[in-house]
């Protein structure tokens, strides 16, 4: 150690930190914004590099809802299964064959939807089972620290008692 308490360049402590996998956290409306932003640029890479495949598109789903799932806060956990199947639909628009005009267009987008339902319930799905983990994981912390806290009053209550009896401090 140098004098002043800062670390030779040869400590460990002066090591950098090893890179961690980024941690952001996501309101109910970042979540959603999140989505149908990735699942736009993936439908619309989908369309360029696969010819529009809906297999592809759905498989490319699933780990943006892995993702929405972890990374929404803990308070809008029960916005991440709602916004997922938005998301699912906005990038859709350029997967879903259309035929002429609005209508045709409207119409294929409906058949998309319909005909790949089973990759919509499944990333719904995850996103469902993982935010269901993460809320009762919440739960069980709060009840700990609720049964830890009530545990301290209880204790100090009784240290209270204790002294009072022996009258004061001695």
């Amino acid at each position: 150690m140098r004098p002043g308490g800062r670390p030779l360049s040869g400590d460990a402590a002066s090591a950098p930190a090893p890179r961690r996998m980024p941690n952001p956290r996501l309101t109910g409306l970042g979540c959603g914004l999140f989505c149908a932003t990735v699942m736009l640029v993936l439908g619309a890479l989908t369309r360029v590099l696969f010819g529009g495949s809906p297999t592809v598109y759905g498989v490319l789903f699933l780990p943006v809802c892995l993702l929405s799932a972890v990374w929404v806060r803990r308070g809008d956990l029960t916005s991440a299964p709602v916004v997922v199947p938005i998301g699912f639909a906005a990038g859709l628009v350029f997967v879903a064959d259309g035929g002429d005009g609005f209508s045709g267009w409207m119409v294929g987008l409906a058949t998309a939807l319909a005909t790949e339902a089973g990759w919509l319930y499944g990333g719904t799905l995850v996103t469902g089972v993982i935010v269901t983990v993460r809320k009762v994981r919440l739960m069980r912390r709060r009840r700990r620290v609720a049964m830890a806290a009530g545990a301290a009053t209880a204790a100090s209550a009784a240290t209270a008692a204790a002294v009072s009896r022996r009258g004061g401090a001695g």
